[in-house]
């Protein structure tokens, strides 16, 4: 079996707050799922639209104490184990780490195995958890019933700034935590993992400075983002079209939509809205 997935993320919230919001049910049904039963040691269980095969619950506890939260997640007639463990940083940040098993990232690419989309289901969620414990609104969520996958949200910052974030490569690294080169013109290249080390970057096909951007990535479909002024702050709406609906690449899909999570931190957070931890703690 291969190594479990690991994800570690910095909350700015004391270590008690952050259990709160992983264990009770009205919390989760904000940041995690949309229907949620929590009745430790007994009952953990989350479903709905926003929770992959979410048609019911399908998780049991295995371990509950005050650091610690593990349990079974039935997924693609498989049952996985999910772990998540608290540590203390300061009496108001907490380190969360979360393992998962049974996530292989070829079923992220090719779509065979509904657990292809844990990683990025799981940086979305704890990305929703850090806006809620930090007193935010989340912002677009997913709907694995649905092949309609259009976002929308409200950045506190001039249009002109977050247009500039999405164009320019080393912005968007920044708030998207991972390297990214952008050509920002027609015809242009966006290389997720940089210009030169992406073999097959999507293709901008639209662009009008200031207001749209549009990149093609194959069987991915195309991605737009579109920006409205509000009242001085930006109206950013987020579409992705053109794949095979038959087989909707949720794994892209709600990883784009962390991503919207990380660009509106980077801009209302200065400073704090590098959230996400190196798997393995510094030595």
């Amino acid at each position: 079996m291969s190594e479990p997935m690991i994800v570690r993320v910095r909350l700015a919230a004391p270590l008690k707050e952050v259990r709160h919001a992983l264990t009770d049910p009205a919390a989760m049904r904000v940041w995690l799922a949309e229907h949620a039963e929590a009745d430790l040691p007994g009952r953990y269980a989350f479903w709905g639209r926003r929770t992959p095969e979410g048609d019911a619950p399908h998780q049991r506890p295995l371990h509950a104490d005050d650091h610690t939260l593990r349990f079974a997640w039935l997924l693609d007639g498989v049952e996985t184990t999910t772990e998540i463990t608290l540590e203390e940083e300061t009496p108001d940040t907490t380190v969360l780490t979360l393992s998962q098993s049974h996530f292989d990232f070829q079923d992220a690419i090719t779509g065979a195995s509904i657990r292809g989309v844990l990683q990025t289901f799981w940086s979305l969620a704890l990305s929703n958890l850090a806006d809620h414990v930090e007193g935010r609104e989340i912002g677009p969520q997913p709907d694995y019933t649905s092949a309609d996958f259009r976002g929308e949200m409200v950045v506190d910052a001039p249009v002109e700034q977050v247009y500039d974030s999405l164009v320019d490569s080393d912005k968007a690294s920044d708030w998207f935590g991972y390297p990214i080169g952008i050509e920002p013109y027609v015809g242009g290249r966006f290389a997720m993992g940089g210009l030169d080390a992406d073999p097959h970057p999507a293709k901008i096909i639209d662009l009008v400075p200031g207001k749209t951007m549009s990149a093609d990535w194959g069987p991915g479909g195309v991605v737009t983002w579109e920006l409205e002024d509000s009242g001085g702050k930006t109206r950013l709406t987020f579409v992705q079209s053109g794949f095979d609906t038959g087989n909707p690449p949720y794994a892209g899909w709600t990883g784009w939509l962390s991503g919207l999570a990380a660009l509106r931190r980077y801009h209302e957070v200065p400073g704090g809205h590098r959230i996400w931890l190196p798997a393995e703690p510094a030595a």
